[in-house]
């Protein structure tokens, strides 16, 4: 069942070509800004559980600010290395709020 919560005002919500580290629950949300489009991801690397919210855009891919592993932001696969991922988290805009689905 979903659990929608509110993890920041859009207006508070990072700028195109951009990332930021939000939590809410006690789970560490990335939340990218790819074209317009914000994606949701899991905030920590699986490689050395680097906080993604703290790297940047590459193409379509959040990248790891401490070594460069990246994750599409879309799928929440890595590019390398193959069969790597972090979550991703069902997100939606309601009233000027920036809601995701932790469940």
């Amino acid at each position: 069942m979903a659990q929608w919560v509110r993890l920041c005002g859009l207006a508070e919500a990072p700028p195109v070509g951009r990332v930021m580290e939000a939590e809410v629950e006690g789970v560490a949300i990335c939340l990218a800004n790819l074209n317009g489009e914000l994606s949701a991801l899991d905030n920590v690397c699986p490689h050395r559980q680097g906080p993604l919210g703290q790297g940047w855009i590459e193409g379509e891919a959040v990248v790891c600010p401490w070594h460069s592993w990246a994750f599409n932001v879309k799928t929440g696969l890595a590019e390398f290395p193959a069969h790597e991922r972090v979550e991703l988290f069902p997100l939606r805009l309601e009233g000027g709020d920036v809601l995701v689905d932790i469940e």
